[in-house]
């Protein structure tokens, strides 16, 4: 059930909001100095647009932030439950701040995100973590003004688990951006697919969609404040309004942010082949300030894999909306996601999505070996692929989509694009980085602020990366 947040309630909110404010002004008098937060994040992009409005909560409420956890008075996880991997790491990480908070023992620590909004794992947390402090769900991050304040004021450990299916929408959180000049833009939360492998539909609930009237005047307040890259979210944006309106979609969002005034790039994700139509990419290729960039999640070039998944499109259609697509717009940056190990996946299955990725010819993929997750259909078939088969298909894919991509990013040598500056590489201190329009990454030379768009010769190219000078 979709509960829609008043704004009687938000203002309550605010209300503890300012409580805990004046709880910390009289600890940071005691100490002369304000009290630090820090959210680590692990997961997708709508966790990391989740943790922006933590961040700006915690600021409302007089926390300043740091990036270095031992100086952290609160530390707040926020995790993913897509993959095991991502628990495992995430519960490996707040497992080293026990050491911290035996240095320091008014450390607050939680939990929160996708991983809890698992019963078990909200047990594990609990029982396994003792000195954690709260921890809550997806459906409670609104909340959290009020979670703090009952944590600093009645000393008891806090834990809340979403019901299922539960999922809300709360307007006006405030925000503390991680960048200036790139941003997240939620259209809608959760999905109602319920693919065979995942886990989000339990996590976070049903589809449900913001309204027009709200995204575009976020649109509009981001591209005033001086965005230039917006990156609209949904987990299935494709069915975006079906839950408020008869007949205004996606097309129809895409095509009245694209007319807001101002200089920026607008791309999406993530589009299920299922929903993603020709509308679509008519609309693409019309709006001049959408991307020339395309996301689409094909998983397996197997049908009979495809159907086992719940995918409900098959390899043929998804091949005829991806020719529609570079028909449509020229130089269409292709991505896609691919599972390698499904249960049940033979060799000939695997050899087709081998085919499928030398026949499409995707300018990068986003490549996983099968996860079991607790609760869904494909965790409890019997047919599973052992985990030497999956590690050696997994390597062979990557090969194969390596040289892919080697020969699709050779086609950029001594071209020029436009690049909007990220700053100093992470990989080379003495280059600078950025992305394409298209979100290629790019690492080049010379002299540039971060927020700049700059022109960039390509001089070089690399299955992940193009490297360039600036003209």
């Amino acid at each position: 059930m979709t509960k829609i947040i008043s704004k009687e309630e938000l203002e309550y909110q605010k209300k503890y909001a300012e409580k805990v404010r004046l709880i910390l002004n009289g600890l940071s008098s005691e100490r002369g100095e304000a009290l630090r937060f820090s959210v680590v994040t692990y997961g997708c992009q709508q966790n990391e647009a989740d943790s922006e409005r933590l961040a700006g909560m915690l600021s409302d409420m007089g926390y300043e932030k740091t990036d270095d956890v031992k100086e952290a008075d609160l530390i707040l996880v926020n995790t993913c439950a897509v993959r095991e991997h991502a628990e495992v790491r995430a519960l490996s990480v707040t497992g080293q701040y026990k050491h911290l908070k035996e240095k320091k023992p008014s450390l607050m620590i939680g939990v929160c995100g996708c991983m809890v909004s698992q019963e078990h794992r909200l047990d594990d947390i609990k029982f396994k973590y003792p000195y954690v402090d709260f921890a809550f769900g997806t459906s409670y991050l609104w909340q959290l003004p009020s979670i703090i304040y009952a944590r600093l004021t009645k000393k008891k450990r806090l834990f809340m688990l979403d019901a299922e299916d539960e999922g809300n929408i709360a307007e006006d959180l405030p925000v503390m951006r991680e960048c200036s000049y790139r941003a997240w833009l939620s259209v809608m939360y959760g999905c109602n697919n319920y693919c065979t492998y995942c886990v989000v539909p339990h996590v976070r609930g049903r589809e449900r969609s913001r309204t027009k009237e709200d995204i575009i005047k976020e649109a509009k307040e981001l591209i005033a404040d001086g965005v230039k890259d917006i990156t609209l979210l949904g987990q299935n944006v494709n069915s975006y309004g079906k839950t408020l309106y008869p007949d205004y979609g996606f097309a129809e969002l895409l095509s009245d942010i694209n007319a807001i005034d101002g200089d920026f790039t607008l791309r999406f994700m993530t589009s299920h082949p299922k929903d993603a139509t020709k509308k679509l990419i008519d609309t693409m290729a019309r709006c001049e300030k959408c991307a020339p960039q395309l996301h689409l999640p094909l998983q397996s070039g197997s049908d009979r894999i495809l159907k086992r998944m719940n995918r409900r499109y098959t390899l043929e259609s998804y091949k005829e909306l991806v020719s529609y697509a570079r028909e449509k717009i020229p130089g269409v940056v292709l991505t896609s996601d691919i599972i390698v190990g499904f249960p049940g996946e033979t060799e000939e299955d695997f050899d087709l999505t081998m085919q499928a990725l030398s026949d499409i010819k995707y300018d990068m993929v986003y490549s996983f070996i099968y996860s079991k997750r607790k609760n869904t259909p494909a965790a409890e078939y019997e047919d599973q692929v052992p985990d030497d088969i999956k590690g050696e298909r997994f390597r062979r894919m990557l090969d194969l989509q390596n040289g892919i991509g080697q020969k699709i990013n050779e086609t950029y040598l001594n071209k020029t694009v436009r690049v909007l500056c990220d700053g100093i590489s992470k990989t080379d201190a003495d280059m600078l980085a950025g992305r394409t329009d298209g979100g290629k990454n790019v690492c080049f030379s010379g002299k540039a602020e971060e927020g700049e768009y700059v022109n960039v010769k390509i001089t070089e190219a690399r299955p992940f990366v193009l490297i360039g000078e600036i003209m």
